[in-house]
């Protein structure tokens, strides 16, 4: 297991932040911050918390470096189906509920489907995909080439995702190994023009193009909503937005 030094140093680094820049953004001497990385000082909780703040460390990562300095981890992770997280639950329904005739789901920091909405599960039942399937194996399938008209724009834009995403988890396989996957792929001559570039699904006679919007919770106190991505889907044409409404209102 690591040691608080080694926590310290790797996430000042994937911040890309001096010593002395870390130090003047958390308001220590530099003194203090480099005993605290060679181990020559012991941090003090609020110490870890106020420093993980600054370096806008996860829940996860903030518990890990707490345990590698011999505290107890300060934040839980809770079961979405735990009686706990039911104002969490309720606020997903509601936003997911009202999202409807358009697509819109909750993923975890991996891209596990946690909760759909009615208009995700007919879209995403058509690429095999229902509540507990993670996004990142359908990227790396050979049915997104052939759903997705502009693959090779939306596989790109996705592996500048995904690393950002990763990069900001401090580096994480799973999604550094999605997006070498999805790098890997031929890349679009040119991404194309305009103020958002929409993914555009072609099933038999059907196309859909759909523009994609991130939210999450500005307040986490716990790991398993500090993981949670809200991804909601609207119509970027009038065609799209006429089938999301007629499919709807026929099914409703």
């Amino acid at each position: 297991m690591k040691e608080f030094p080694q926590h310290l140093r790797h996430w000042r680094k994937a911040r890309r932040l001096s010593q002395l820049n870390l130090a003047l953004t958390a308001d220590i001497s530099a003194r203090h911050l480099s005993f605290l990385e060679s181990g020559r000082s012991k941090p003090s909780k609020d110490m870890i918390m106020h420093l993980g703040e600054v370096l806008e460390v996860p829940l996860a990562a903030i518990n890990g470096m707490l345990l590698a300095a011999g505290f107890a981890p300060q934040f839980g992770r809770t079961a979405l189906d735990d009686a706990a997280m039911a104002p969490v639950t309720k606020a997903l329904k509601w936003t997911l509920d009202r999202h409807t005739p358009y697509p819109g789901l909750a993923l975890d920091r991996l891209w596990t489907i946690q909760s759909m909405n009615a208009p995700a599960e007919q879209l995403f039942a058509g690429l095999g995909l229902s509540q507990g399937d993670s996004l990142l194996d359908l990227m790396q399938s050979p049915v997104m080439p052939e759903v997705i008209e502009n693959w090779p724009t939306v596989a790109h834009l996705s592996a500048l995702r995904l690393r950002a995403e990763s990069a900001a988890a401090g580096g994480h396989p799973r999604l550094d190994q999605a997006a070498e996957f999805l790098m890997n792929k031929p890349a679009p001559e040119t991404l194309p023009s305009g103020p958002a570039i929409p993914a555009i699904y072609r099933f038999g006679e059907v196309r859909l193009s759909l523009l994609g919007m991130i939210s999450v919770f500005s307040s986490a106190n716990d790991e398993t909503i500090d993981d949670l991505r809200l991804e909601l889907f609207y119509p970027e044409d009038a065609a799209t937005e006429a089938f999301l409404k007629n499919t709807s209102t026929a099914s409703a």
